[in-house]
């Protein structure tokens, strides 16, 4: 699929099996996760548009540089998981603003229920970046694209640890339009909906719950 991308980098799919392994503390899974949406904002920003800017160098040579073009950039987690991919992507783009969107599950519809929603008040201007570890049956994610869209957002790119094909077919059925990167495109979800391979609920390890 053109608008989906799978990195490769060596790196990241060291961090990605060190983050799936069951031994694996709740302190080192907050460190792989946020070390892993670092080195995701890295390849996820590299289509930012550049302009020329004139400065002098330590040497009191003036030169034109490059520099990004004033772009404006949002991060919005899904709560709770996308909490942890937070502050890696911070650590890339420290002036983006960020939003939250908060959803949990119909136990009867099966629908996505929204509880929480707090965007930037020019979040329609905004490239925006969607963070969740998980992508698995695709029905948060297709409610938070929506909710993103409904807020006059034309560019939403989403972000995402780990995989499933039903969750990526789901997605770009409903939302073509959106680029999705993920670090791990695993086999299938289970008859729970839990990603396999997978690494469990990223929730619970990255905060400690059960």
């Amino acid at each position: 699929m053109s608008n989906v991308t799978v990195f490769d980098h060596p790196l990241i799919q060291h961090k990605i099996t060190m983050l799936r392994d069951e031994n694996t503390t709740v302190k080192e899974f907050r460190e792989l996760a946020s070390e892993i949406a670092m080195l995701m904002a890295y390849e996820v920003t590299r289509d930012l548009e550049l302009e020329d800017e004139k400065i002098v160098t330590g040497t009191g040579t003036e030169m034109v540089g490059k520099k990004i073009s004033g772009k404006k950039l949002c991060i919005v987690p899904i709560l709770r998981a996308g909490l942890g991919m937070v502050d890696g992507f911070l650590s890339i783009v420290p002036n983006a603003k960020v939003g939250h969107i908060g959803l949990y599950r119909d136990p009867e519809t099966l629908e996505a229920v929204q509880y929480y929603n707090k965007l930037p008040q020019d979040v329609s201007e905004r490239t925006l970046y969607l963070l969740d570890p998980m992508l698995a049956t695709g029905v948060s994610l297709n409610a938070s694209i929506q909710i993103l869209k409904d807020a006059g957002c034309k560019n939403i790119k989403s972000v995402n640890l780990i995989a499933a094909p039903e969750g990526i077919e789901e997605v770009t059925k409903a939302h073509p339009d959106v680029n999705i990167f993920v670090a791990a495109l695993d086999s299938h979800l289970n008859e729970h909906a839990y990603i396999i391979p997978g690494l469990g609920d990223a929730g619970d390890r990255l905060f400690g719950t059960k």
